[in-house]
């Protein structure tokens, strides 16, 4: 049974998020700190939400915000302690059949690049160098759209296209 308070909960929080995040890439400083608080309090929320449910899966909260909780999980940036909590649990939910490993993977290159480590899938991009995407360094890089294929990813060029200017 899905608890539609939650669910809407989630959708509601990264309504948020999405409609301040285009400020929050510009030189507007208003903008940007406007950004950080809504994940910084996004990332606050989740973190109860996991210690009440666990990792919001679809079962729980529906397949539109079990993606929507994995986003705020994403941008709680800021929050490196909610972020490894969620990717304990989102991992467990995706080993248990439950969560898109696709999701995990993203996460989890997410946390590493956070934690200064090399990503494994190559899902963040750190910039833009004469037009194209550039990946925050990965780990055996020659392997990766192996790795990225696993999960459910597109081949990493198709990802960077996805990402270019």
């Amino acid at each position: 049974m899905v608890h539609e308070a939650l669910a809407q909960e989630l959708i509601d929080m990264t309504d948020e998020d999405r409609r301040l995040q285009p400020g929050a890439l510009g030189d507007d400083f208003g903008a940007q700190l406007a950004y950080r608080r809504v994940a910084a309090r996004n990332g606050d929320r989740l973190a109860d939400i996991l210690d009440e449910h666990g990792w919001p899966t679809a079962d729980l909260v529906g397949p539109e915000a079990a993606r929507r909780a994995w986003l705020i999980a994403q941008h709680a940036d800021r929050q490196l302690h909610v972020q490894r909590r969620a990717l304990a649990l989102l991992s467990e939910a995706v080993g248990a059949g439950r969560a898109d490993p696709a999701q995990l993977a993203m996460l989890h290159d997410r946390v590493s690049v956070n934690e200064g480590r090399p990503q494994r899938y190559g899902t963040q991009i750190a910039g833009v160098v004469d037009g194209a995407p550039v990946p925050w360094p990965c780990e055996d890089p020659d392997r990766m759209d192996e790795r990225r294929a696993r999960v459910g990813l597109d081949p990493f060029a198709v990802h960077v296209a996805n990402h270019a200017p």
